[in-house]
């Protein structure tokens, strides 16, 4: 690759991070080219669809979460496996508002995401039953109801953050511990003030769109 052409690929994908990170996966592509400083048709050379591009972007950041599946598959205490591997999740999902997209939705033709998704439904598989045959877990919960509720909770994350950084923790707290036998844990940090969930949820609730108007 020519230095110009490797320029430009780096600029392109510095500016997709910006713009994934502050506007979620659904940022135009115009946008980030124009954030780039190239032209749509620079952009289009090195990264054919948002797929392709998406995939360069987030290729590290996911590969990252496999790895700390991995590394909670082999805890000796399954719930401290669970609960760590969860905690480094949300960490992802809270920092970066693309990645929430992905992890939480998905979209279709990348890779990287798409093994991580058969890596964590199989890595959450596994810690319950671990958990289930020493009791520590209700005994009726299953993957499905956990990814379901994971996924709902992720969501909420960014805003979350963005409000007061790391009140995900209490609501990701009071749900793991409603998957537990044992009396329940105080839940960490304070509770949200009534202002700070209505910002929460105008966080949540506000388009996907680009501050940059779209030019011609």
């Amino acid at each position: 690759m020519r230095k110009d052409a490797q320029r430009n690929r780096e600029l392109v994908l510095a500016a997709a991070r910006q713009v994934y990170a502050e506007q979620g996966v659904e940022a135009p592509l115009d946008v980030i080219a124009r954030r780039a400083g190239v032209g749509n048709a620079t952009l289009y050379r090195r990264f054919p669809d948002r797929a392709a591009l998406i995939e360069a972007v987030f290729h590290d950041t996911l590969s990252t979460v496999v790895d700390a599946g991995e590394e909670a598959r082999r805890a000796k205490d399954p719930w401290q496996g669970l609960t760590g591997y969860l905690d480094h999740v949300f960490t992802v999902l809270a920092t970066d508002r693309g990645a929430s997209d992905l992890m939480t939705t998905g979209i279709q033709g990348v890779a990287t995401l798409e093994k991580l998704h058969v890596h964590n439904a199989e890595t959450l598989t596994g810690l319950l039953e671990r958990c289930r045959d020493q009791g520590l877990v209700r005994t009726d919960v299953v993957t499905e109801d956990l990814l379901l509720a994971l996924a709902a909770l992720g969501r909420t994350a960014p805003a979350l953050q963005a409000t007061v950084p790391g009140a995900w923790r209490r609501p990701l707290a009071l749900l793991l511990d409603s998957l537990r036998t044992r009396p329940a844990q105080p839940l960490p940090s304070p509770h949200l003030t009534a202002e700070q969930l209505t910002t929460v949820l105008h966080h949540i609730h506000r388009p996907h769109q680009s501050p940059e108007k779209d030019q011609g």
